[in-house]
């Protein structure tokens, strides 16, 4: 299967002979990058905001997922659970999170997490083999959070998101502050990624994409 970012939260899942899914398309007045051109079968909403919730930049959807669930659509299972925001913050986000099974490698998208997932929220996950991860805080979690996060999931493959870049309008922290947390220097930025089950990694991997334009 092939990933691809296109700034902010939103990705492209895509594979041969399955449906493919766009996550948390933005509004770029909002957010910044280019208006988003693109197609899926499927558009998941982690929560109701424009930097997460422009479905009408997507074409060609017969399937908007916003909250909690088990689904199968187009060969591919997902399974949506629903968290509360911070415990401190007043104006909690509900905000779900989404893990798509494309035969057999697990790909989660934790939307605008802000804490640690729970114990119960982690076995919902079930295994992730692939985690698009917000890091660059604001309201989201923080670099120091997101690293929490990766050792509590133990995924193979880490995507970080939901962080500052030349081309986003949000105030959010730099890429490097997860990276440092991680352990890491600086690492190059690729268009997408192909995953297949036989490459994946046996120790966590951290892998930086460059932002396309639909």
């Amino acid at each position: 299967m092939e990933i691809t970012w296109y700034g902010h939260s939103c990705f492209r899942l895509t594979e041969r002979n399955y449906a493919t899914v766009v996550t948390d398309p933005y509004d770029h007045k909002t957010v910044g990058y280019d208006a988003l051109k693109l197609k899926a079968e499927i558009v998941t909403i982690s929560h109701d905001a424009p930097g997460h919730g422009n479905r009408e930049a997507v074409k060609g959807v017969t399937h908007t997922l916003t909250g909690a669930g088990e689904f199968e659509i187009g060969g591919v299972f997902i399974t949506a659970v629903q968290t509360a925001g911070g415990k401190k913050s007043k104006d909690q986000t509900r905000n779900t999170l989404y893990v798509f099974d494309y035969d057999g490698i697990n790909v989660a998208h934790l939307g605008d997490l802000q804490e640690a997932p729970t114990q119960s929220e982690v076995e919902a996950l079930g295994t992730v083999n692939v985690l698009l991860l917000p890091v660059g805080g604001g309201s989201s979690l923080n670099a120091a959070k997101a690293a929490e996060v990766v050792s509590l999931l133990e995924p193979n493959l880490v995507i970080p998101m939901h962080y500052s870049t030349p081309d986003a309008k949000l105030n959010l922290d730099s890429l490097n502050k997860f990276l440092k947390e991680m352990g890491l220097g600086k690492l190059e930025a690729q268009p997408s990624l192909k995953v297949t089950r036989s490459g994946l990694p046996d120790e966590t991997k951290v892998v930086v994409l460059e932002y396309q334009k639909s």
